[in-house]
């Protein structure tokens, strides 16, 4: 099975467009972002395959013009949790009984239809609710997506082509299983492919879903429901609502047919998440799958060996692309003293060439952080770095938010390993420094290892290998994700296995095979040709 379908180009990433100035593509996605920035939309939820409207309207907002209404979304109550679990559990029988390869059909055409008709859509949607300039929307909404729902369907074929051995007179094999209930889907805004995947990798694997989007994320969430509903998804496999998300999860997670969470969101949801599933596991049928991926603390050190205009770009890169908001993003860099002055150099000479502003001018690498929250919790970092004695704000520092939630990318360098912007996950545009001396380099590693709670994606830069492996073995621990002379950003599906451990979440590697073996449950079968006639074994004579 594995073998035939392989055969076939599904998985391969799907190719990066460039947008280079004036180039057709960037030309099509940037008239596609005015005419959607122009419409005013309106966006249901979608349970059994149906518009529900509401009446209770929420005004959508774009974060690089919080002024701007583009539309509204229908706000669902605990009425539509029920009815959306009980949809999928109506749905769950004939969806089951479908061959896998119907159901890998539905997905590879969503693939076919994101790459194709929907490209600009999705990204344009991801622009203007997430406001991620033209590279991080293509990256995300459409290739990661893609890859996602391609790569996802060479795991699961593969999955199955795994069998047991038989001896002769048997025949042994496993059953891929769907979990027994529904499975609940709880989402986060700075990703569409990661909102996209969560269901959409459960539903592949003959599962059903209630999906919760974040309400800010509800732009291009309603892109992914319309791609799925065009490839072919039947009605109730993936409902979709816009509801309170605590007493959500308190609705669901006490269902006796609950049966699993596929979580991405912030550590503290999540392990509030957990402790509800343990209270209510005395109802269940069976024990819950629980799958998180949540936040990061992530590091870049360098040794003495590294090469400066390496390191610079990465932290330029790996802090500030989709303005620091990425789980995976560089926040915290350890520098030896000896490096410092040339990384600092090169750092100030490409973040002074930064534009910022909105996603509608390619030209803007930085666009707005997400709301006002995020807006107020990254000046307040800022503030108070330029208020103390232990800190100062080396580049940027500038918040405005006279028309959209701006933050400029922002350096803070610390004399103390332990400042509150160097062991917090701040989630914004800001990286926090601070200058190691260079005998100390076996010293910093264990306070790398030990400064934060998070183990999500970690860089060392060096060009000694001794270093490189010493770095290798002191942080086995310290991330899910190690890179090696590059930023901590940018995993790429089939290429680097995405997730990490301590409070990141339960390493269960988006983008592989691993992930999918959550969300089944294998039945394993022994057929005998020639069953025995008598009791008697030949010790016995």
């Amino acid at each position: 099975m594995s073998k035939a379908i392989s055969q076939v180009p599904f998985a391969v990433n799907e190719p990066v467009n460039s947008y280079e100035p004036g180039s057709p593509e960037v030309n099509s996605l940037i008239a596609t972002y005015k005419r959607m920035w122009a419409q005013k939309i309106e966006i249901p939820m979608i349970i059994n395959g149906k518009e529900v409207k509401t009446g209770d309207t929420v005004q959508l907002q774009s974060p690089q013009d919080h002024a701007h209404d583009f539309g509204f979304y229908h706000r669902g109550t605990m009425q539509h949790v029920d009815d959306a679990i009980n949809t999928a559990l109506a749905a769950k029988k004939q969806w089951n009984e479908l061959g896998w390869e119907h159901r890998a059909a539905i997905f590879l055409k969503a693939a076919d239809l994101l790459a194709g008709p929907y490209r600009d859509v999705i990204n344009a949607a991801t622009m203007i609710g997430q406001s991620k300039n033209v590279h991080q929307a293509e990256i995300d909404a459409a290739c990661e997506f893609i890859d996602f729902l391609r790569f996802n369907v060479e795991f699961m074929t593969e999955m199955y082509a795994e069998q047991p051995v038989s001896d002769a007179g048997i025949w042994n094999r496993v059953e891929y299983r769907p979990l027994e209930g529904f499975c609940f889907a709880v989402t986060p805004f700075n990703f569409t492919a990661i909102s996209g995947n969560l269901p959409a990798c459960m539903a592949l694997m003959g599962n059903v879903v209630v999906w919760k989007p974040s309400d800010k994320q509800i732009y291009s969430a309603k892109v992914i429901m319309d791609v799925l509903t065009e490839a072919g998804l039947p009605a109730g496999v993936i409902n979709m609502i816009f509801t309170d998300g605590k007493e959500t999860a308190e609705k669901v997670m006490a269902h006796k047919d609950f049966a699993g969470l596929h979580f991405t969101g912030s550590t503290k949801v999540f392990q509030g998440m957990w402790k509800m599933i343990g209270e209510n596991i005395h109802n269940y049928r069976t024990y819950p799958r629980i799958v998180g991926e949540t936040g990061g603390k992530d590091f870049v050190i360098a040794h003495p060996s590294a090469n400066v205009e390496a390191v610079a770009t990465a932290l330029v890169r790996g802090s500030f692309e989709y303005q620091g908001q990425k789980c995976s993003a560089a926040s915290r860099a350890y520098i030896p003293q000896s490096l410092w002055e040339g990384v600092k150099k090169v750092m100030e000479t490409q973040i002074n060439s930064i534009k910022v502003g909105s996603p509608e001018d390619p030209a803007n690498y930085v666009n707005a952080v997400i709301d006002k929250n995020s807006f107020e919790k990254c000046k307040g970092y800022i503030d108070r770095a330029k208020a103390s004695s232990e800190a100062k704000v080396l580049f940027g520092g500038k918040c405005d938010d006279s028309k959209g939630w701006f933050v400029y990318p922002t350096v803070i360098e610390t004399t103390n390993s332990q400042y509150e912007s160097m062991v917090e996950e701040i989630f914004g545009p800001i990286l926090s420094v601070f200058v190691y001396e260079d005998k100390d380099w076996k010293e910093t590693l264990a306070l790398v290892d030990s400064s934060s709670p998070y183990s999500l994606t970690g860089s060392v830069f060096a060009q000694d290998r001794y270093a490189i492996n010493e770095a290798f073995k002191a942080l086995e621990n310290a991330s899910g994700n190690f890179y090696i002379n590059d930023k901590p950003t940018g995993a790429v599906v089939g290429q680097q296995p995405f997730g990490g451990g301590r409070a990141s979440g339960t390493n269960d590697k988006a983008g592989s095979k691993m992930n999918l073996m959550r969300w089944t449950s294998v039945r394993s079968i022994k057929e005998t040709f020639v069953s025995p006639k008598d009791y008697k074994y030949p010790f016995l004579g």
